[in-house]
């Protein structure tokens, strides 16, 4: 990989003689706005940009990767100059299961910092209206208290696992409210819970949860296998948000929130891996046993967010898990095995 180098006061330069920079509420947000969505192929990117599309927002100023890769400052720099969006969902990130975070750490604490220092950078200096930006309920203390709070961030040690991701996140979290003190940039940080849904990464090496015991049960069921494995004990609980719901709540937030404090976006239920399991194998038709893999690592033991302050603004989830694993699930049975390429 090859990061362009850019000289700062170049930089400062060119950004000082384009538009005037306007920061201002979301709550203006025209159908008819500009709007970049990083990292609109990924699982956030596509829900945002459905739900976008379903208010009637067309205006959508979309880059792969293989386009832009905002890594690089200069690429970065440029397209912000030369596309001057309005707003910004920024879901571009290197994620992973624990394996990969276990396996690839320098990967996701480097890739992450360049593409959120780049990104919120660029979209203060070129005048972008509003960001938001997207964290993770990782950035929490491994032992927070339950359920865990917007406060209880920076109170104590990480989960081993994911801290180089974890650090990263919180990085950006600390630089768009630093940019919102200082320059009066407005730029919101959403702390999602652990989202599912169509086109979530199902590789077997590399998904989260939910996805892998999706395609685990699914396998399992095609090729008449009397049993599936699950990582860990078992024990451990997990929030569970479907993507779409959160795609709604991002859009709710970013006209009807302006804060630079942090916000949690989560359902408000939790479910043990044992009994996801179970609902997995249900929904898929699995009739044969589930065995648990002591040897593999659990994680955090349990994980709730309290997402209060985001029910007290108005938002509500639509989708109960049972409903979104199915729907997800109807939708993998068509579309998984393109995912998997």
């Amino acid at each position: 990989m090859r990061i362009d180098s850019a000289n700062f006061l170049d930089r400062k330069h060119a950004f000082d003689h384009s538009q005037p920079a306007c920061h201002c509420s979301g709550k203006d947000m025209k159908k008819d706005a500009k709007i970049y969505v990083a990292g609109h192929r990924g699982l956030v990117g596509q829900a945002l940009c459905r739900a976008l599309r379903e208010r009637g927002c067309l205006n959508l100023c979309l880059r792969a990767s293989e386009e832009l890769d905002l890594r690089a400052q200069n690429a970065t720099d440029r397209f912000f100059l030369e596309e001057r969006p309005e707003y910004v969902f920024l879901a571009a990130a290197k994620v992973g299961g624990i394996l990969a975070n276990t396996a690839l750490p320098a990967d996701f604490i480097r890739d992450n910092l360049l593409i959120q220092a780049n990104v919120i950078d660029a979209a203060f200096r070129s005048g972008v209206r509003k960001l938001m930006f997207l964290g993770s309920s990782c950035i929490y203390p491994k032992m927070a208290e339950q359920p865990i709070r917007e406060a209880s961030l920076l109170t104590g040690p990480l989960e081993p696992t994911n801290e180089p991701y974890a650090i990263a996140k919180i990085a950006g979290i600390r630089m768009c409210q630093a940019y919102s003190s200082q320059y009066g940039f407005n730029a919101i940080s959403l702390m999602p819970t652990n989202l599912y849904g169509p086109f979530d990464n199902f590789d077997p090496v590399n998904s989260h949860a939910v996805a892998a015991l999706m395609q685990r049960f699914h396998n399992a069921v095609l090729a008449g296998d009397p049993d599936v494995s699950v990582w860990g004990t078992g024990t451990p609980k997990r929030e569970f948000l479907h993507v779409d719901d959160f795609a709604a709540a991002a859009l709710f937030l970013m006209e009807a929130y302006d804060s630079p404090e942090l916000i949690n976006v989560g359902s408000g239920t939790e479910i043990s891996i044992r009994e996801l399991a179970r609902l997995m194998a249900s929904i898929t038709g699995f009739s044969g046993k589930i065995t648990y893999d002591r040897s593999k690592p659990d994680g955090t033991p349990r994980k709730l967010m309290d997402s209060s302050k985001l029910l007290a603004l108005g938002w509500q989830p639509r989708l109960t898990l049972a409903e979104g694993l199915a729907q997800t699930y109807a939708w993998f049975k068509v579309h998984g095995k393109q995912q998997l390429k």
